[in-house]
């Protein structure tokens, strides 16, 4: 088990010697140095997974000083913290797997690597490698009695039986336009020694019918070899009675998922839209001197991919539509029957019961306003809502995924929203009201059944929304043990006697590190790894302080405030403004902005006062917070930014002449629409890999906040910064990857041409042609990191 734990020590923890420790040397704080990101504050250890009999703990890590594209190594570590050691080639490949799926005694685990399928068993602490051919295997599961293994490879399901070999063919599932199964050896071959030919065999016309069967009695060859025909055909179907299952054009199948009792398999077909247009990315720096196409992504409101889910008995190959599912065209005579009243519903996530003899799984609506739990009827495909929630707005939320079963194969468990914040709850699968198990104005962020399945280890935010605490609770419910006790964040992996944790903790200035501990409320911890350079952690880095904004509807809003210790009143201030649109950036732990945590220190060296704001549509505060922005982003969300700049003015005497902000992502779009919408708030402003026109960005994100353009253009219109681009005054930096697969550099050059036709002249655009939507050369950091400080300083400074 690895749930996201929220946690952190009092006092710093004495650092224990590593690999890569050296004497520590001053930090210079300069764009180039603090630009090198994980080459300076390390990479975070991952990976993290036990031996079998829990003696020893396994992980991947890197050192800062290893070069950027070297992949990580893989290390070991005693159960009580000692003996450190890097592993070699060959002892990697007898480590336990980083993931995998366990068999229902928790002894062995079967896991895909490169295509291929390995055992581990953890009571030798041993691994063996199952297959090795040139097709891919993969989404291997153990059968109920753990003596085969179900697994994918070339569309279809397998099994392999583990004491003599034996490869089944569990489905026939065939593409479209597939040629049709090879005879059998003693069948028709085509013109073979008068044998029946492949026109003879076809079905025709009641006329051509009427021919063979005066044929046949005509001519005694020919009712010789059509007797041979049929008798070949009927041994054949004898011994091997499944039907095949044919796809349609632009249909493929994935997510083949056995029922434990080996009886049934779930196939999840997915069938890409006839006219659906994808964008295309072009990549200019090239090995081969040439410029080459990246296919992407359709555009929010083009006909999205539909996914449905059929139920295959696997020994006749019988195929089950499960039937609530999309809107499909009446002509289309393969596919499922659907009433055309209903709306298109996605479904996903189907879950067996342990036992094999109940299948349940989740839905979505998809205008994204309703989600259920449905039960499922296996002989009929029928499906049965066991708990359904609407939203005005979008369904979402922690754990909106989330759905399982627990040990007595008769109750599913799941998260939902249904008060305005994420909690779990469980449903019995006959039907009847669902029962929460927490409740409060706080989240559950992940749910995981203990090995024992006896209790849930969650994740919540009881204690702070700005921290995240590991709780066990009975399955029942009842009363929660809470075993972290200070803020901050671990990754807890359980070891197999649930004695010990292995974690990697955090802290707001402490980037992650592997840690040790007895699984007891408030044990102490055990430093395994120093990830950082020495030179980081010599540096005096803030423990920001958490503030809130009074925001001009009476809320507070959360912000972390960066202060430079000889601040004066009339300084300059910045706002940062997080990406990512549904993320949280004000709580306890190591942020994933780090190299803009780093860069606010050398503004406050600058003379800046900096503040970051989880405003409205920021995860953590519950589904108000999270559907503030619908149908307007750029709105609250900006009313945000607006206020906070209007608090520092007040509360610290920033002058108001001089806040700049900047974001990327997201926060590149919130940065456009600030300089449009609101030029005299902020003065200058810089704008990464931005958002200019959310008609252009993709459908699963998009629509949930916005629904569809061609149904709902004002709400486009009125959150797309390229409508409001005449409003700019101060001065504009845009900075872009020419590569970027998620907001396409078209974004910007399409707003660029927008602001040239308005001839506007205080903008200035950095193209970065190596770079994705995430960068990841140091060089590339520095240079955008420097043109931001020069912008900031060039128009904030008197």
């Amino acid at each position: 088990m690895k749930p996201l734990v929220s946690t952190v020590l009092s006092v710093l923890l004495a650092l224990p010697a590593s690999p890569q420790s050296a004497p520590a040397r001053p930090l210079p704080l300069t764009v180039d140095s603090i630009m090198r990101g994980p080459g300076l504050y390390g990479y975070p250890p991952r990976a993290v997974r036990w031996s079998g009999n829990g003696q020893k703990v396994y992980f991947e890590w890197k050192l800062y000083s290893d070069p950027l594209d070297k992949d990580y190594d893989t290390y070991v570590v005693n159960r009580d913290g000692s003996g450190l050691a890097k592993l070699s080639e060959d002892d990697v490949k007898l480590a336990p797997p980083a993931s995998g799926s366990e068999s229902r005694d928790k002894k062995l685990v079967v896991y895909s690597d490169h295509g291929d399928l390995f055992l581990y068993d953890r009571s030798t602490d041993k691994g063996r490698q199952l297959t090795k051919t040139s097709d891919a295997e993969s989404s291997p599961r153990f059968t109920r009695d753990a003596r085969k293994v179900a697994f994918q490879r070339s569309g279809n399901l397998y099994t392999l039986s583990l004491s003599d070999g034996l490869l089944e063919q569990l489905t026939d599932i065939r593409p479209a336009g597939a040629a049709p199964a090879a005879p059998a050896a003693a069948g028709p071959r085509r013109g073979a020694q008068g044998e029946a030919s492949d026109e003879e065999t076809k079905k025709g016309t009641d006329s051509q019918e009427a021919l063979k069967k005066e044929e046949r009695g005509l001519l005694d060859i020919v009712d010789r070899r059509a007797k041979k025909r049929e008798e070949t055909e009927a041994r054949r179907k004898k011994d091997n009675p499944r039907k095949p299952m044919n796809l349609g054009p632009r249909q493929t199948a994935a997510n083949i998922l056995l029922a434990p009792d080996e009886t049934y398999a779930v196939v999840t077909v997915t069938e890409r839209a006839a006219d659906a247009k994808t964008t295309v990315v072009p990549n200019y720096v090239t090995e081969g001197g040439y410029t080459e196409d990246i296919p992407s992504r359709t555009n929010v409101g083009d006909t999205p991919n539909r996914t449905r889910i059929a139920i295959v008995k696997v020994a006749t190959g019988e195929v089950t539509w499960l039937d609530h599912g999309q809107k499909l065209p009446a002509d289309d005579k393969a596919k499922p029957p659907v009433k055309e009243s209903e709306r298109p519903v996605t479904l996903l996530n189907p879950r067996w019961s342990e036992d094999g003899t109940k299948l349940a799984l989740a839905g979505r609506s998809g205008d994204n306003k309703d989600r259920w739990i449905f039960a499922a009827d296996t002989a009929t495909g029928k499906l049965k809502p066991l708990f359904h929630l609407h939203d005005d707005a979008w369904v979402d939320g922690p754990g909106s995924f989330q759905l399982g079963w627990l040990p007595d194969n008769h109750t599913l468990y799941f998260q939902a929203e249904v008060t305005g914040w994420s909690h779990l709850y469980t449903v019995d699968w006959a039907g009847g009201e669902p029962r929460a198990l927490t409740s409060g104005n706080w989240g559950v962020e992940s749910v995981e059944l203990s090995k024992d399945e006896s209790r849930f280890g969650l994740v919540t935010s009881e204690v702070s929304v700005h921290e995240r605490d590991f709780y066990w609770m009975p399955v029942a419910g009842g009363p929660k043990t809470r075993i972290t006790s200070q803020p901050g964040d671990y990754d807890v992996t359980v070891s197999p006697d649930e004695q010990m944790l292995a974690v990697v903790h955090s802290y707001t200035n402490r980037p992650p590190d592997l840690y040790l501990m007895e699984n007891k409320p408030g044990a102490a911890m055990t430093r395994v790894t120093t990830s950082p350079a020495p030179e980081f952690s010599a540096f005096p880095w803030l423990d920001v302080p958490i503030v809130k904004v009074p925001a001009r509807d009476g809320v507070g809003v959360p912000a972390r405030l960066y202060q430079p210790k000889n601040w004066k009143k009339g300084g300059p201030a910045v706002v940062f403004v997080h990406g990512a649109g549904y993320l949280q950036n004000v709580h306890r732990w190591w942020s994933s902005y780090s190299r803009e945590y780093m860069f606010h220190h050398l503004l406050m060296e600058r003379g800046f006062l900096v503040i970051d704001v989880d405003y409205r549509g920021s995860a953590g505060y519950g589904r108000d917070w999270r559907t503030g922005i619908y149908r307007h982003m750029g709105g609250k969300d900006l009313d945000d930014q607006v206020d906070a700049a209007r608090y520092i003015v007040k509360e610290y005497g920033v002058d108001p002449k001089r806040i700049g902000l900047y974001g990327g992502s997201y926060g590149g779009f919130i940065t456009l629409m600030a300089l449009f919408t609101q030029p005299d708030v902020f003065a200058a402003g810089a704008a990464l890999r931005p958002v200019t026109d959310w008609a252009h960005y993709n459908h699963g994100y998009t629509s949930n906040i916005l629904n569809l353009p061609q149904k709902d253009l004002e709400a486009y219109k009125q959150s797309s910064p390229i409508y409001h681009a005449a409003g700019l005054k101060g001065a504009l930096l845009i900075c872009h990857g020419m590569v970027d697969t998620n907001v396409h550099f078209q974004d910007t050059v399409r707003l660029v041409q927008k602001l040239i036709e308005l001839r506007k002249e205080n903008w200035e655009v950095a193209m970065f042609p190596v770079e994705d939507h995430g960068f990841l050369q140091p060089t590339s950091w520095a240079d955008e990191y420097k043109r931001i400080l020069r912008l900031f300083e060039t128009n904030l400074k008197k």
